[in-house]
């Protein structure tokens, strides 16, 4: 560490110096912020405002190897800002204040005072108003392990950052981890380089007696037939959606079909350039010496004669490559993500012009596309806005909540007759934000709830900051006197609209479940208005809208096997949330299916719930966010079934939730130590976790996933598999640990 740090300063001011305050935080990369400048004023002993960097060295080395004690000693000096050798409650305060502003924790006044005063009672054993550090080290040894954690980590914060190692394309992709981690896709993928070496290699022989150019020309065509047919059936949504309920879900990488729909189109693109340069170098050869023409007037004109139809061989080839470069071009992530995703959207609609150039200039390629094009014309008609419109009906977003970090909770009008599964999605499609943008988004209610469905969406593109904005500005009262209007005006309304209409009045219930005969009514605590109101913080926006939208869907995912599994462990990163949302609501439906009241008393159980309905012997549930506000997003469900299972004759440990914070820091780092002992000693007084309101505690930093899945397999409730969604490079990180657990492991495209 020493070593690294006199590398770090060597570079910034040399080692025969003082450094300045603004420089030692720079070097040593410590946020400006009450524990940088108690850092610093520790080590500048004589008080010049500078550091001489030898000195640092020295206090380091001496910090480093000191004794347990003499560490605590440091850390007692941090919070004692005075110097007299008692900490008393004011500089608690200071130094809670700024634990939470380094664990991004926000908390009224009235939360610091709760917070300060449970550590200070606990700490301040002769109650003198004082804590001494005697009575420091007592409270922190009082916490299991964290007093020898606490001395082994304490000498960290000094350590600069190591330089990431950043592997290479060919180094992760051609790893032994890799292709041991991923066998259905690496399978997959062999068998599709195989049968393109296979085409290549059948084409070639077709045309042996040819000059080398028509060989590889030919070779690459055959190829060509194939992949502009398969990139279509990688695409046949409702066909996969069909697949995951069959028993070639476990050997077809079915999540992964965009993934190869991307291959599959680079692919393309490569026999493409190969093909059309050997055909230009055919005829360099052979124009004017066969066909007595200029090589321009080969290409570029049908005088040649060649093809099937009309000698339109030569010209449509080179139609067709106009057409996939921009299709290509226009189909990459700096177009799709940069604003601009209607470029994309209506120049990936150039594949009707591809596909008859196509079948225009290759003779054979109508066979190739027969099957997976009648297939895929089939889906698209039956994704249309007119058979959605016949089907569905008209639906609308009639209520929003404006959630923290930019979340937009969507209430939609749900279609009597769509059925989904708890987990699919759905492409949205609202004319108001942009006429011809489908985008996809998970169900985030259960199947169960009548009437309506959920839809979050997070603000972090073009489209989505431009939905959120859109209901920001929204006017109620405006919107609903023209709504009214056009009502008068109508008359009638469809199925759809009838059914959202009469839902106002009556008091919905979403997360209580259907009661059988012997089960009392649903407590006003379960009831979709108080949903509502405990979903929304302060700062969230509730309204009533009346905006037309389109849907598509819905589609399955990885999720729908969740019911099959015996010990299912869902994770979900940030917005990654919102299937696992659709899920748990769905679970508890299940089992309030299956509820039993007595009728001469209030004692209630739960019956078993059939296999066929769900085989769930356990749920653990893990919510990784970075900031204490996301929480906030599903807090009001995670309460309601934390209640249930509290109840007499509940769940009682079926469902275990593991809540996180990432931002937050964990006891062992010296800025986090007290925030996290002062919200333990809360959680412990009131049953009651400060920062989200659940029984649940949440835990600052990243999961130790290998002490929770440890954990995990000690309780012995069956097979496990965990669910993942979020960000991807976590899911690799799960995977790996899932292996070393024999796990099995599903991730969802997010």
């Amino acid at each position: 560490m020493v070593a690294a740090l006199e590398g770090q300063l060597s570079k910034t001011v040399g080692l025969h110096t003082g450094i300045g305050y603004d420089t030692f935080k720079r070097s040593l990369k410590v946020r400006d912020s009450y524990f940088a400048e108690r850092f610093f004023k520790l080590f500048d002993t004589d008080h010049s405002n500078s550091v001489e960097v030898l000195e640092l060295f020295a206090a380091i080395i001496r910090l480093r190897h000191g004794t347990c004690t003499q560490k605590l000693k440091f850390l007692f000096d941090v919070y004692d800002e005075s110097g007299d050798g008692h900490i008393d409650i004011e500089e608690l305060r200071t130094a809670l204040r700024s634990c939470m502003v380094e664990s991004s924790v926000k908390l009224g006044e009235e939360e610091l005072d709760m917070l300060t005063q449970a550590l200070f009672e606990d700490a301040d054993e002769d109650k003198n108003g004082a804590i001494s550090f005697e009575e420091l080290e007592s409270a922190i040894g009082r916490h299991p392990g964290l007093k020898e954690s606490l001395c082994l980590s304490l000498d960290q914060w000094l350590k600069p950052p190591l330089a990431s190692r950043k592997q290479t394309f060919l180094q992760y992709y051609f790893s032994k981890k890799y292709f041991f981690n991923n066998p259905r896709k690496i399978s997959f993928f062999a068998m599709l380089m195989l049968l393109n070496c296979i085409l290549f290699a059948v084409g070639c022989w077709n045309y042996r007696t040819s000059n080398w150019c028509i060989i590889v020309a030919r070779g690459c065509g055959l190829c060509l037939n194939f992949d502009c047919t398969f990139i279509v059936v990688l695409m046949l949504r409702k066909c996969i959606t069909w697949l995951r309920a069959t028993p070639a879900s476990h050997v077809l990488p079915l999540d992964q079909h965009i993934i190869f729909h991307k291959l599959t189109g680079i692919l393309i693109m490569l026999f493409t350039v190969v093909h059309t340069a050997l055909h230009i170098g055919n005829a360099v050869m052979v124009a004017e010496s066969q066909y007595n023409l200029t090589v321009p007037a080969f290409i570029f004109t049908t005088q040649a004669d060649l093809g099937w139809v009309a000698g339109f061989a030569p010209l449509s080839g080179v139609l067709l490559v106009v057409v996939f470069v921009i299709m290509f071009i226009c189909s990459m992530p700096f177009v799709r993500r940069s604003g601009y995703f209607q470029v994309f959207y209506w120049t990936h609609m150039l594949y009707v012009i591809f596909w008859v150039f196509l079948i225009l200039h290759a003779r054979h390629f109508w066979k190739w596309f027969l099957v997976p094009g009648a297939m895929f014309i089939l889906e698209k008609i039956s994704r249309s806005k007119v058979i959605k419109r016949i089907s569905y009906g008209n639906t609308f977003i009639t209520e929003i909540n404006l959630l923290p970090s930019q979340v937009t909770h969507l209430v939609i009008t749900k279609p009597p007759n769509m059925k989904f599964r708890p987990g699919d999605y759905l492409f949205l499609q609202i004319p108001d934000i942009a006429k011809y943008e489908w985008h996809p988004f998970t169900i985030s209610s259960a199947p169960e709830l009548e009437g309506k469905l959920w839809v979050h969406v997070r603000s972090t593109g073009h489209w989505t900051k431009k939905l959120n904005d859109y209901f920001n500005s929204y006017d109620e009262r405006r919107n609903s006197t023209m709504y009214s209007q056009n009502h008068d005006k109508r008359g009638l309304l469809s199925p759809v609209e009838m059914q959202s209409h009469s839902s106002k009045t009556v008091d919905m219930k979403p997360i209580n479940l259907v009661n059988t005969p012997l089960s009392p009514p649903p407590p006003e605590t379960y009831s979709e208005t108080s949903f509502k109101r405990r979903d929304r913080g302060a700062g969230d926006t509730h309204k009533d809208v009346r905006v037309q939208c389109y849907i598509d869907g819905p589609y399955g995912t990885c999720s729908r096997a969740i019911f099959e599994t015996e010990h299912a462990v869902l994770i979900g990163s940030g917005i990654g949330v919102t299937p696992y949302a659709s899920i748990l609501q769905s679970i508890m439906y299940r089992f309030k299916a299956y509820k039993r009241c007595c009728p001469s008393c209030t004692h209630s159980w739960y019956d078993e719930v059939p296999p066929h309905v769900m085989n769930l012997k356990k749920v653990d549930f893990v919510w990784i966010n970075r900031d204490q506000k996301s929480f906030e997003w599903f807090v009001s469900l995670l309460t309601q079934l934390e209640m249930e299972q509290a109840m007499e004759g509940g769940l009682g440990n079926f469902l275990e939730m593991h809540m996180y914070m990432t931002a937050a820091l964990n006891k062992t780092d010296l800025k986090g130590i007290g925030l996290q002992m002062a919200l333990d000693l809360i959680h412990k007084k009131q049953d009651k976790d400060l920062l989200t309101g659940l029984k649940t505690r949440t835990q600052p930093g990243r999961p130790d996933f290998r002490k929770l899945f440890a954990d995990i397999a000690m309780k012995k409730k069956g097979q496990v598999k965990v669910f993942f969604c979020g960000n991807p490079v976590l899911a690799k990180t799960i995977k790996r640990h899932c292996e070393s657990f024999g796990f099995a492991f599903s991730k969802e495209n997010f």
